[in-house]
């Protein structure tokens, strides 16, 4: 009975890692490349050479967490990533 009630934690903790590291990630992807003071084309290959390194460190610290809900608490950061990186996206849109 007690191996199951831990396997929701870990559970949790993969989804985490594998799916609310890929959202950081590519929030982050786009929101370098928006950011960067460099041509278009520079600031994306940077940002998608960059994304390798910080999906690795998300992937890392989900699980080096105390608990699953705090690793959760932290893939939340993504949304003011996104939203600095699909700004204008986002406006063609409405417009």
């Amino acid at each position: 009975m007690k191996t199951r009630s831990l396997a929701w934690p870990i559970i949790s903790r993969i989804a985490a890692a594998l799916l609310g590291g890929y959202l950081f990630t590519y929030a982050f992807t786009a929101a370098l490349a928006r950011l960067l003071p460099m041509d278009k084309v520079d600031a994306m290959v940077t940002a998608s050479l960059l994304s390798f390194l910080v999906y690795t460190l998300a992937i890392t610290w989900v699980f080096a967490c105390r608990n699953a809900r705090r690793a959760w608490a932290g893939m939340t950061l993504a949304l003011p990533l996104a939203a600095i990186g699909f700004w204008p996206q986002w406006l063609e849109a409405l417009g």
